[in-house]
Order: structure tokens, then C-alpha cells, then sequence
């Protein structure tokens, strides 16, 4: 083996004190544990139901935390280009389905209900730049009533309770979950788009994917401009006979 392809692990304690052929020892060392526990990883994530973290994968697996990190990289090399891949979500790992597959699986995974409406999709965008936020402030930013949403994101599991907030009738508050942010592939909320806002703009907030436009709202539009159009037709002689 050549050593000038073997890392050196620079973390190792008093590294300065240790002879340069027992780095190499030992990041030689390292790299046999991880060969060692990938399967072990590799089964650990496919039957997790949640990400894992690295530090948890060597308490599972009695490995050094370097050795774990060496393994989930080689793991994610191996299935980049899979229909399955390794992604990092949420502070861990775990496996998902990759996004060229992404049509197939929806169209054998997903229900109907599974999509949200145009106004969940508003007030989870409210709660998750904003939290923790109660109820009536989101109806203040929405300027309608916000119940039937934010039951509907609570069943979801993209939000949950954040404990009461200290003002006279102590409301509620509500935060996003750690399902909130693998559901939009989110690492953390720091990984959430910027608002970008001008003085005196209003307050618009856009969620990671475009939202259905609601059809309620486009029929209610059609209405109201097809009866104007009539009106305006009455009022006016017309050279066409409506029969023709």
C-alpha cells in the first residue's frame, strides 16, 4: 500500500508527540475498521426509521467515530449513482430513494392526500422562519383563520407544539419537526431559502417546492370576471346575432 494515499487523521490526540509511521499506522488501522463495519452501517440505515447520526452508529456498532465517517463516506460513493442513495438529512443519515426515480415512487407511494394545499403550504412557510409562533400571529400574516391549517400540519407531523408563550392567555406556540425537515430535504433550518424583503413590502413567504395553485380561488376569479363580461355585453348593442 502506498502510504502517500493514506490519510492522516489530524484529530488524533497529541499527534504532534506520535512518530509519522504510527499516523500511518493508525490511519491504516481506521480504514480496516470502517471496511469492517460497513455492512453493519449499511443495514444499521436501512432498517433505521430515523436519521442517524455518526456518533450514534458507533455506539451501535462499538466503533471509533472516525471509522464511522470513513464508512458512511464509502457508503455514499457506492450509491450516488443508484435508484437508492445516501443523503444526509436532519443531522444524520439515511437512506431515500433517489430524485431521478422520483416519478415512479410517486406514482406507486404517494395517496391523494399527501399533497398539501396552497394554504398548509403558506402557514408551514410562516412557521418555519418564524418559529416559534402561535396561532394568532399566523392568522395576522395570513389575515384569515388559520385552524383547519395547522390541525392539518399537526397530523402531517411537519409541525409540533412548542410550549406556551408568556402573554395574557399564554396561546400555543409551534415549531417544525425533525419529519419537517426530511420531508423537504432539509439538513437544518439554516438550510431554509432567505427572505429577501424591501421596507414596506409586504410579508410573502415561498416554501423549497411551488405550490398547487389553489383551484378554489382561480374559479372563484372566473366567475367574477365572466360576470362582468356578461354585464358589460348587456349594456352594449351587439352586431352578432347569438343564434348564429
Amino acid at each position: 500500500m502506498q502510504t502517500e494515499d493514506v490519510p492522516i487523521i489530524e484529530d488524533t490526540p497529541d499527534a504532534a508527540a506520535v512518530p509519522e509511521d504510527r499516523l500511518d499506522d493508525d490511519a491504516r488501522n481506521l480504514h480496516h475498521e470502517a471496511a469492517d463495519i460497513e455492512r453493519s452501517i449499511e443495514a444499521l440505515l436501512f432498517v433505521a426509521s430515523e436519521p442517524l447520526e455518526n456518533k450514534r452508529i458507533a455506539k451501535l456498532t462499538g466503533a471509533d467515530e472516525r471509522a464511522v465517517a470513513l464508512a458512511v463516506q464509502s457508503l455514499q460513493e457506492r450509491y450516488a449513482d443508484r435508484g437508492i442513495v445516501l443523503r444526509e438529512l436532519a443531522g444524520g443519515y439515511r437512506f431515500a430513494t433517489s430524485s431521478s426515480a422520483r416519478e415512479a415512487v410517486e406514482a406507486y407511494l404517494l395517496p391523494p392526500r399527501t399533497s398539501l394545499s396552497a394554504p398548509a403550504l403558506e402557514a408551514l412557510a410562516i412557521i418555519a422562519h418564524m418559529q416559534p409562533v402561535t396561532k394568532s400571529e399566523i392568522e395576522a400574516i395570513r389575515g384569515v383563520n388559520s385552524d383547519s391549517v395547522v390541525n392539518t400540519l399537526l397530523d402531517r407531523n411537519l409541525i409540533g407544539e412548542a410550549g406556551r408563550k408568556d402573554v395574557v392567555g399564554r396561546p400555543m406556540q409551534y415549531k417544525t419537526t425533525a419529519f419537517f425537515l426530511e420531508s423537504f430535504g432539509l439538513n437544518s433550518l439554516a438550510d431554509l431559502p432567505q427572505l429577501e424583503l424591501e421596507p414596506g413590502q409586504p410579508l410573502e413567504l415561498n416554501l423549497l417546492v411551488p405550490a398547487e395553485p389553489a383551484a378554489e380561488t382561480s374559479e372563484e376569479e372566473a366567475a367574477a370576471e365572466e360576470a362582468v363580461a356578461e354585464d358589460a355585453t348587456a349594456e352594449q348593442p351587439s352586431a352578432i346575432d347569438p343564434q348564429a
